[in-house]
């Protein structure tokens, strides 16, 4: 029997904290850069598509629809946190967001503090506050992204 070596993928692994999300309101874009939740525990996007099915006499032809993507983030609410009140306006007036994925296991090929990502823009979909009695309250973020990101 072949004996793997562990330790080798171990060190190919992109661990979760490795790869973050920094977020701006559009419309700031002029006066601020984009900056990460505070305490984030937990991001995640997906992306999915619906396809139609048309019967056939010779069987089904699936269409494709348009790809969706949605991004999520869970965090723990840091006091007087102003990057979460500013996305919960945005939500409220249906401001446009930016939002970057970036993957600090890969730098570009060009250095210089960069590494290799994905930009997107979208909307605030839904913020839901947890407080639990005896733990931090957490904040759960889902944005509905326009498009499917550029590189």
């Amino acid at each position: 029997m072949k004996r793997l070596d562990l330790q080798l993928f171990a060190n190919e692994a992109v661990q979760g904290k490795k790869l973050v999300y920094l977020y701006r309101i559009l419309s700031e874009a002029a006066k601020e850069d984009g900056t990460t939740l505070a305490f984030t525990t937990e991001n995640g996007r997906t992306k999915s598509k619906d396809a139609d099915s048309t019967a056939t006499k010779d069987g089904s032809i699936r269409t494709p629809g348009a790809a969706e993507v949605e991004i999520t983030a869970t965090s723990i609410l840091k006091k007087g946190d102003k990057l979460i009140d500013k996305l919960e306006k945005a939500l409220d007036e249906d401001s446009l967001i930016e939002i970057w994925e970036a993957n600090l296991m890969e730098p570009a090929a060009d250095g210089n503090n960069k590494f290799k990502g994905k930009y997107f823009q979208g909307f605030l979909t839904e913020i839901e506050y947890t407080a639990n009695a005896d733990e931090f309250v957490e904040v759960s973020l889902t944005f509905g992204i326009n498009g499917t990101g550029e590189d």
